[in-house]
């Protein structure tokens, strides 16, 4: 991923409960006093993040050579009036089973409170890049508004090379994805990460679409890994399957599992 703008590299996580360290809380509502309790929660510092999710384009190379030399500087010459302090650029290369990917790059502007995020999306500089998404993105995209808070992360600075991706749809029971992900799901992945072997974990709820919309996806769940080989040896190891095999068990509304690279 291409770090725009001031990030600092925290590269490993610790898992806990819903809303509580290391995840991002469902600011959505679902409804239940789980989620306000969740909200209260949300440590300061907290962050708003504007994802895009493009499909694949008509002509890739047409697509990169545009996104290389006109958006993302376009993205940068308006970061000041836009407010955002850190972007995040994936470029998937393959489902988790080594099909195609269901979409083809994802974009990630980080902002240190929704306000911001507000503020910056009503930008004269947010509508200069948002207006120019259709000059290349030919595929078509998806702009969401996530929530996200900060985690306790400790170990190597090394910065991150391959990640898995995974995007979960609206669930047909929304609080009972959240009872089951935070008591039992988080748990079992905090338990196997010596094993699978990953550095850092980052979790987002989606809180609407850029229009104000309601999402057709729910959550995201990022596992970022040293290198691809990493990520390969990660993903064919025992503790790894435990983790997928828990999938179906809460995510009822289906999901899409992507393998994917940093970007400049």
């Amino acid at each position: 991923m291409s770090r725009l703008s001031r990030w600092v590299l925290v590269p490993t996580i610790v898992l806990t409960a819903c809303g509580k360290t290391g995840d991002r809380p469902d600011t959505a509502g679902a409804g239940t006093g789980a989620d306000t309790t969740a909200a209260a929660a949300q440590p300061s510092g907290a962050t708003a993040i504007v994802t895009v999710l493009y499909n694949e384009p008509k002509d890739t190379a047409a697509f990169e050579r545009y996104y290389r030399t006109t958006h993302i500087p376009l993205v940068l010459a308006n970061q000041e009036d836009i407010g955002f302090e850190r972007a995040d650029l994936t470029r998937f290369v393959s489902s988790a089973d080594g099909k195609k990917p269901a979409y083809y790059r994802q974009a990630e502007l980080y902002f240190d409170s929704m306000d911001d995020l507000k503020k910056g999306t009503a930008s004269p500089g947010f509508q200069k890049v948002a207006g120019d998404l259709g000059n290349f993105a030919t595929g078509g995209f998806t702009g969401m508004i996530a929530t996200a808070s900060p985690a306790h992360q400790t170990g190597s600075s090394q910065e991150p090379a391959a990640i898995v991706t995974v995007i979960y749809k609206k669930p047909k029971d929304s609080a009972a994805f959240e009872t089951y992900y935070s008591e039992t799901h988080l748990p079992l992945v905090t338990a196997n990460q010596g094993e699978i072997g990953f550095q850092r974990a980052e979790l987002t709820k989606f809180e609407s679409n850029l229009d104000g919309s309601k999402p057709d996806r729910y959550r995201q769940a990022e596992l970022y890994f040293p290198s691809m080989d990493a990520l390969k040896k990660g993903t064919a190891t025992p503790a790894f399957k435990k983790v997928v095999d828990d999938l179906p068990n809460f995510a009822s509304g289906g999901l899409d599992a992507l393998v994917g690279v940093e970007t400049k």
